[in-house]
């Protein structure tokens, strides 16, 4: 997916770096499979933030986005790719035969008029959906679930995917986009491919603005801040957090510090990323 420059006819365009959107076919989203989006400005149901820095930001509809891939040997066909704001990967419309119309996260070579399918029959092509049984190894693979029937939860993010590397018993060992190796249930559905717009990653927004059109609001360096707001706080000048460890705005360890509950899901991981 080709990038562009742009003219510097102003400095918040000097240093723009976007997406020519080459790919997209259409401009327009399927208006059935379209939903309301309503903004918390990372507030919870009592009205305090529990995410700090949200708020704003450009009006958008949800695309439904169809995770899942239950159409079991049913085919369908690729109609148009779209752009989706709620996500950085690319969608792609899909009309099956059977009428019904689905968004699916495009995959890397992904064309207009390819033929798609689920379930065990389906073959090894771009955009299908299997078990992770079906699946050889070294294959890349995308939108992985972690529950059975729940839908893909993991690797969904632009330009990303995961590498099959072992089965053993009822397992399959996967490399994930960052590094971590983890074993997921041999039952479970994996698409085949690389998610799409892989030039993500190297976009530069260019200026402030365009940060808040997304909904992400400034945020501000703890060591800016003074003691009765943040640990790092205070001092004369500029200086250092004047501790051994960095801590949260809440006296939490963080780098490092281990937040983890679920055992059931750290017990698949097989090697954390970041290891040797």
């Amino acid at each position: 997916m080709p990038l562009k420059s742009v003219k510097p006819t102003s400095p918040g365009r000097r240093g723009v770096v976007m997406n020519a959107f080459e790919e997209i076919t259409r401009s327009k989203p399927e208006k059935s499979l379209l939903a309301p989006l309503r903004k918390t400005g990372g507030r919870n149901s009592l009205g305090r933030i529990s995410v700090r820095h949200r708020g704003g930001g450009s009006k958008r509809q949800l695309r439904i986005i169809d995770f899942k891939r239950n159409k079991i040997g049913i085919p369908g066909r690729v109609v148009s790719i779209e752009y989706d704001p709620n996500r950085s990967a690319r969608i792609a419309l899909i009309h099956y035969v059977d009428g019904e119309k689905r968004y699916n996260l495009a995959p890397n070579g992904l064309k207009i008029g390819n033929m798609i399918e689920s379930g065990p029959e389906a073959n090894l092509s771009i955009g299908n959906a299997l078990p992770l049984k079906l699946i050889p190894t070294g294959h890349q693979v995308h939108n992985v679930e972690m529950h059975l029937g729940k839908g893909g939860q993991l690797v969904r993010g632009a330009g990303v995917g995961a590498q099959v590397l072992a089965k053993e018993g009822n397992y399959v060992t996967l490399r994930m986009p960052s590094g971590e190796i983890r074993r997921i249930l041999d039952q479970c559905t994996a698409t085949i491919g690389q998610v799409g717009n892989q030039d993500h990653k190297n976009e530069k927004l260019g200026k402030a603005g365009r940060k808040r059109h997304l909904g992400r609001k400034p945020h501000v360096r703890g060591v800016a801040m003074s003691p009765r707001d943040h640990p790092h706080g205070g001092g004369e000048g500029r200086s250092g957090i004047g501790m051994p460890g960095p801590k949260t705005p809440w006296g939490k360890p963080t780098l490092g510090y281990r937040t983890r509950r679920r055992k059931d899901v750290s017990g698949a991981i097989v090697r954390r990323r970041g290891q040797r």
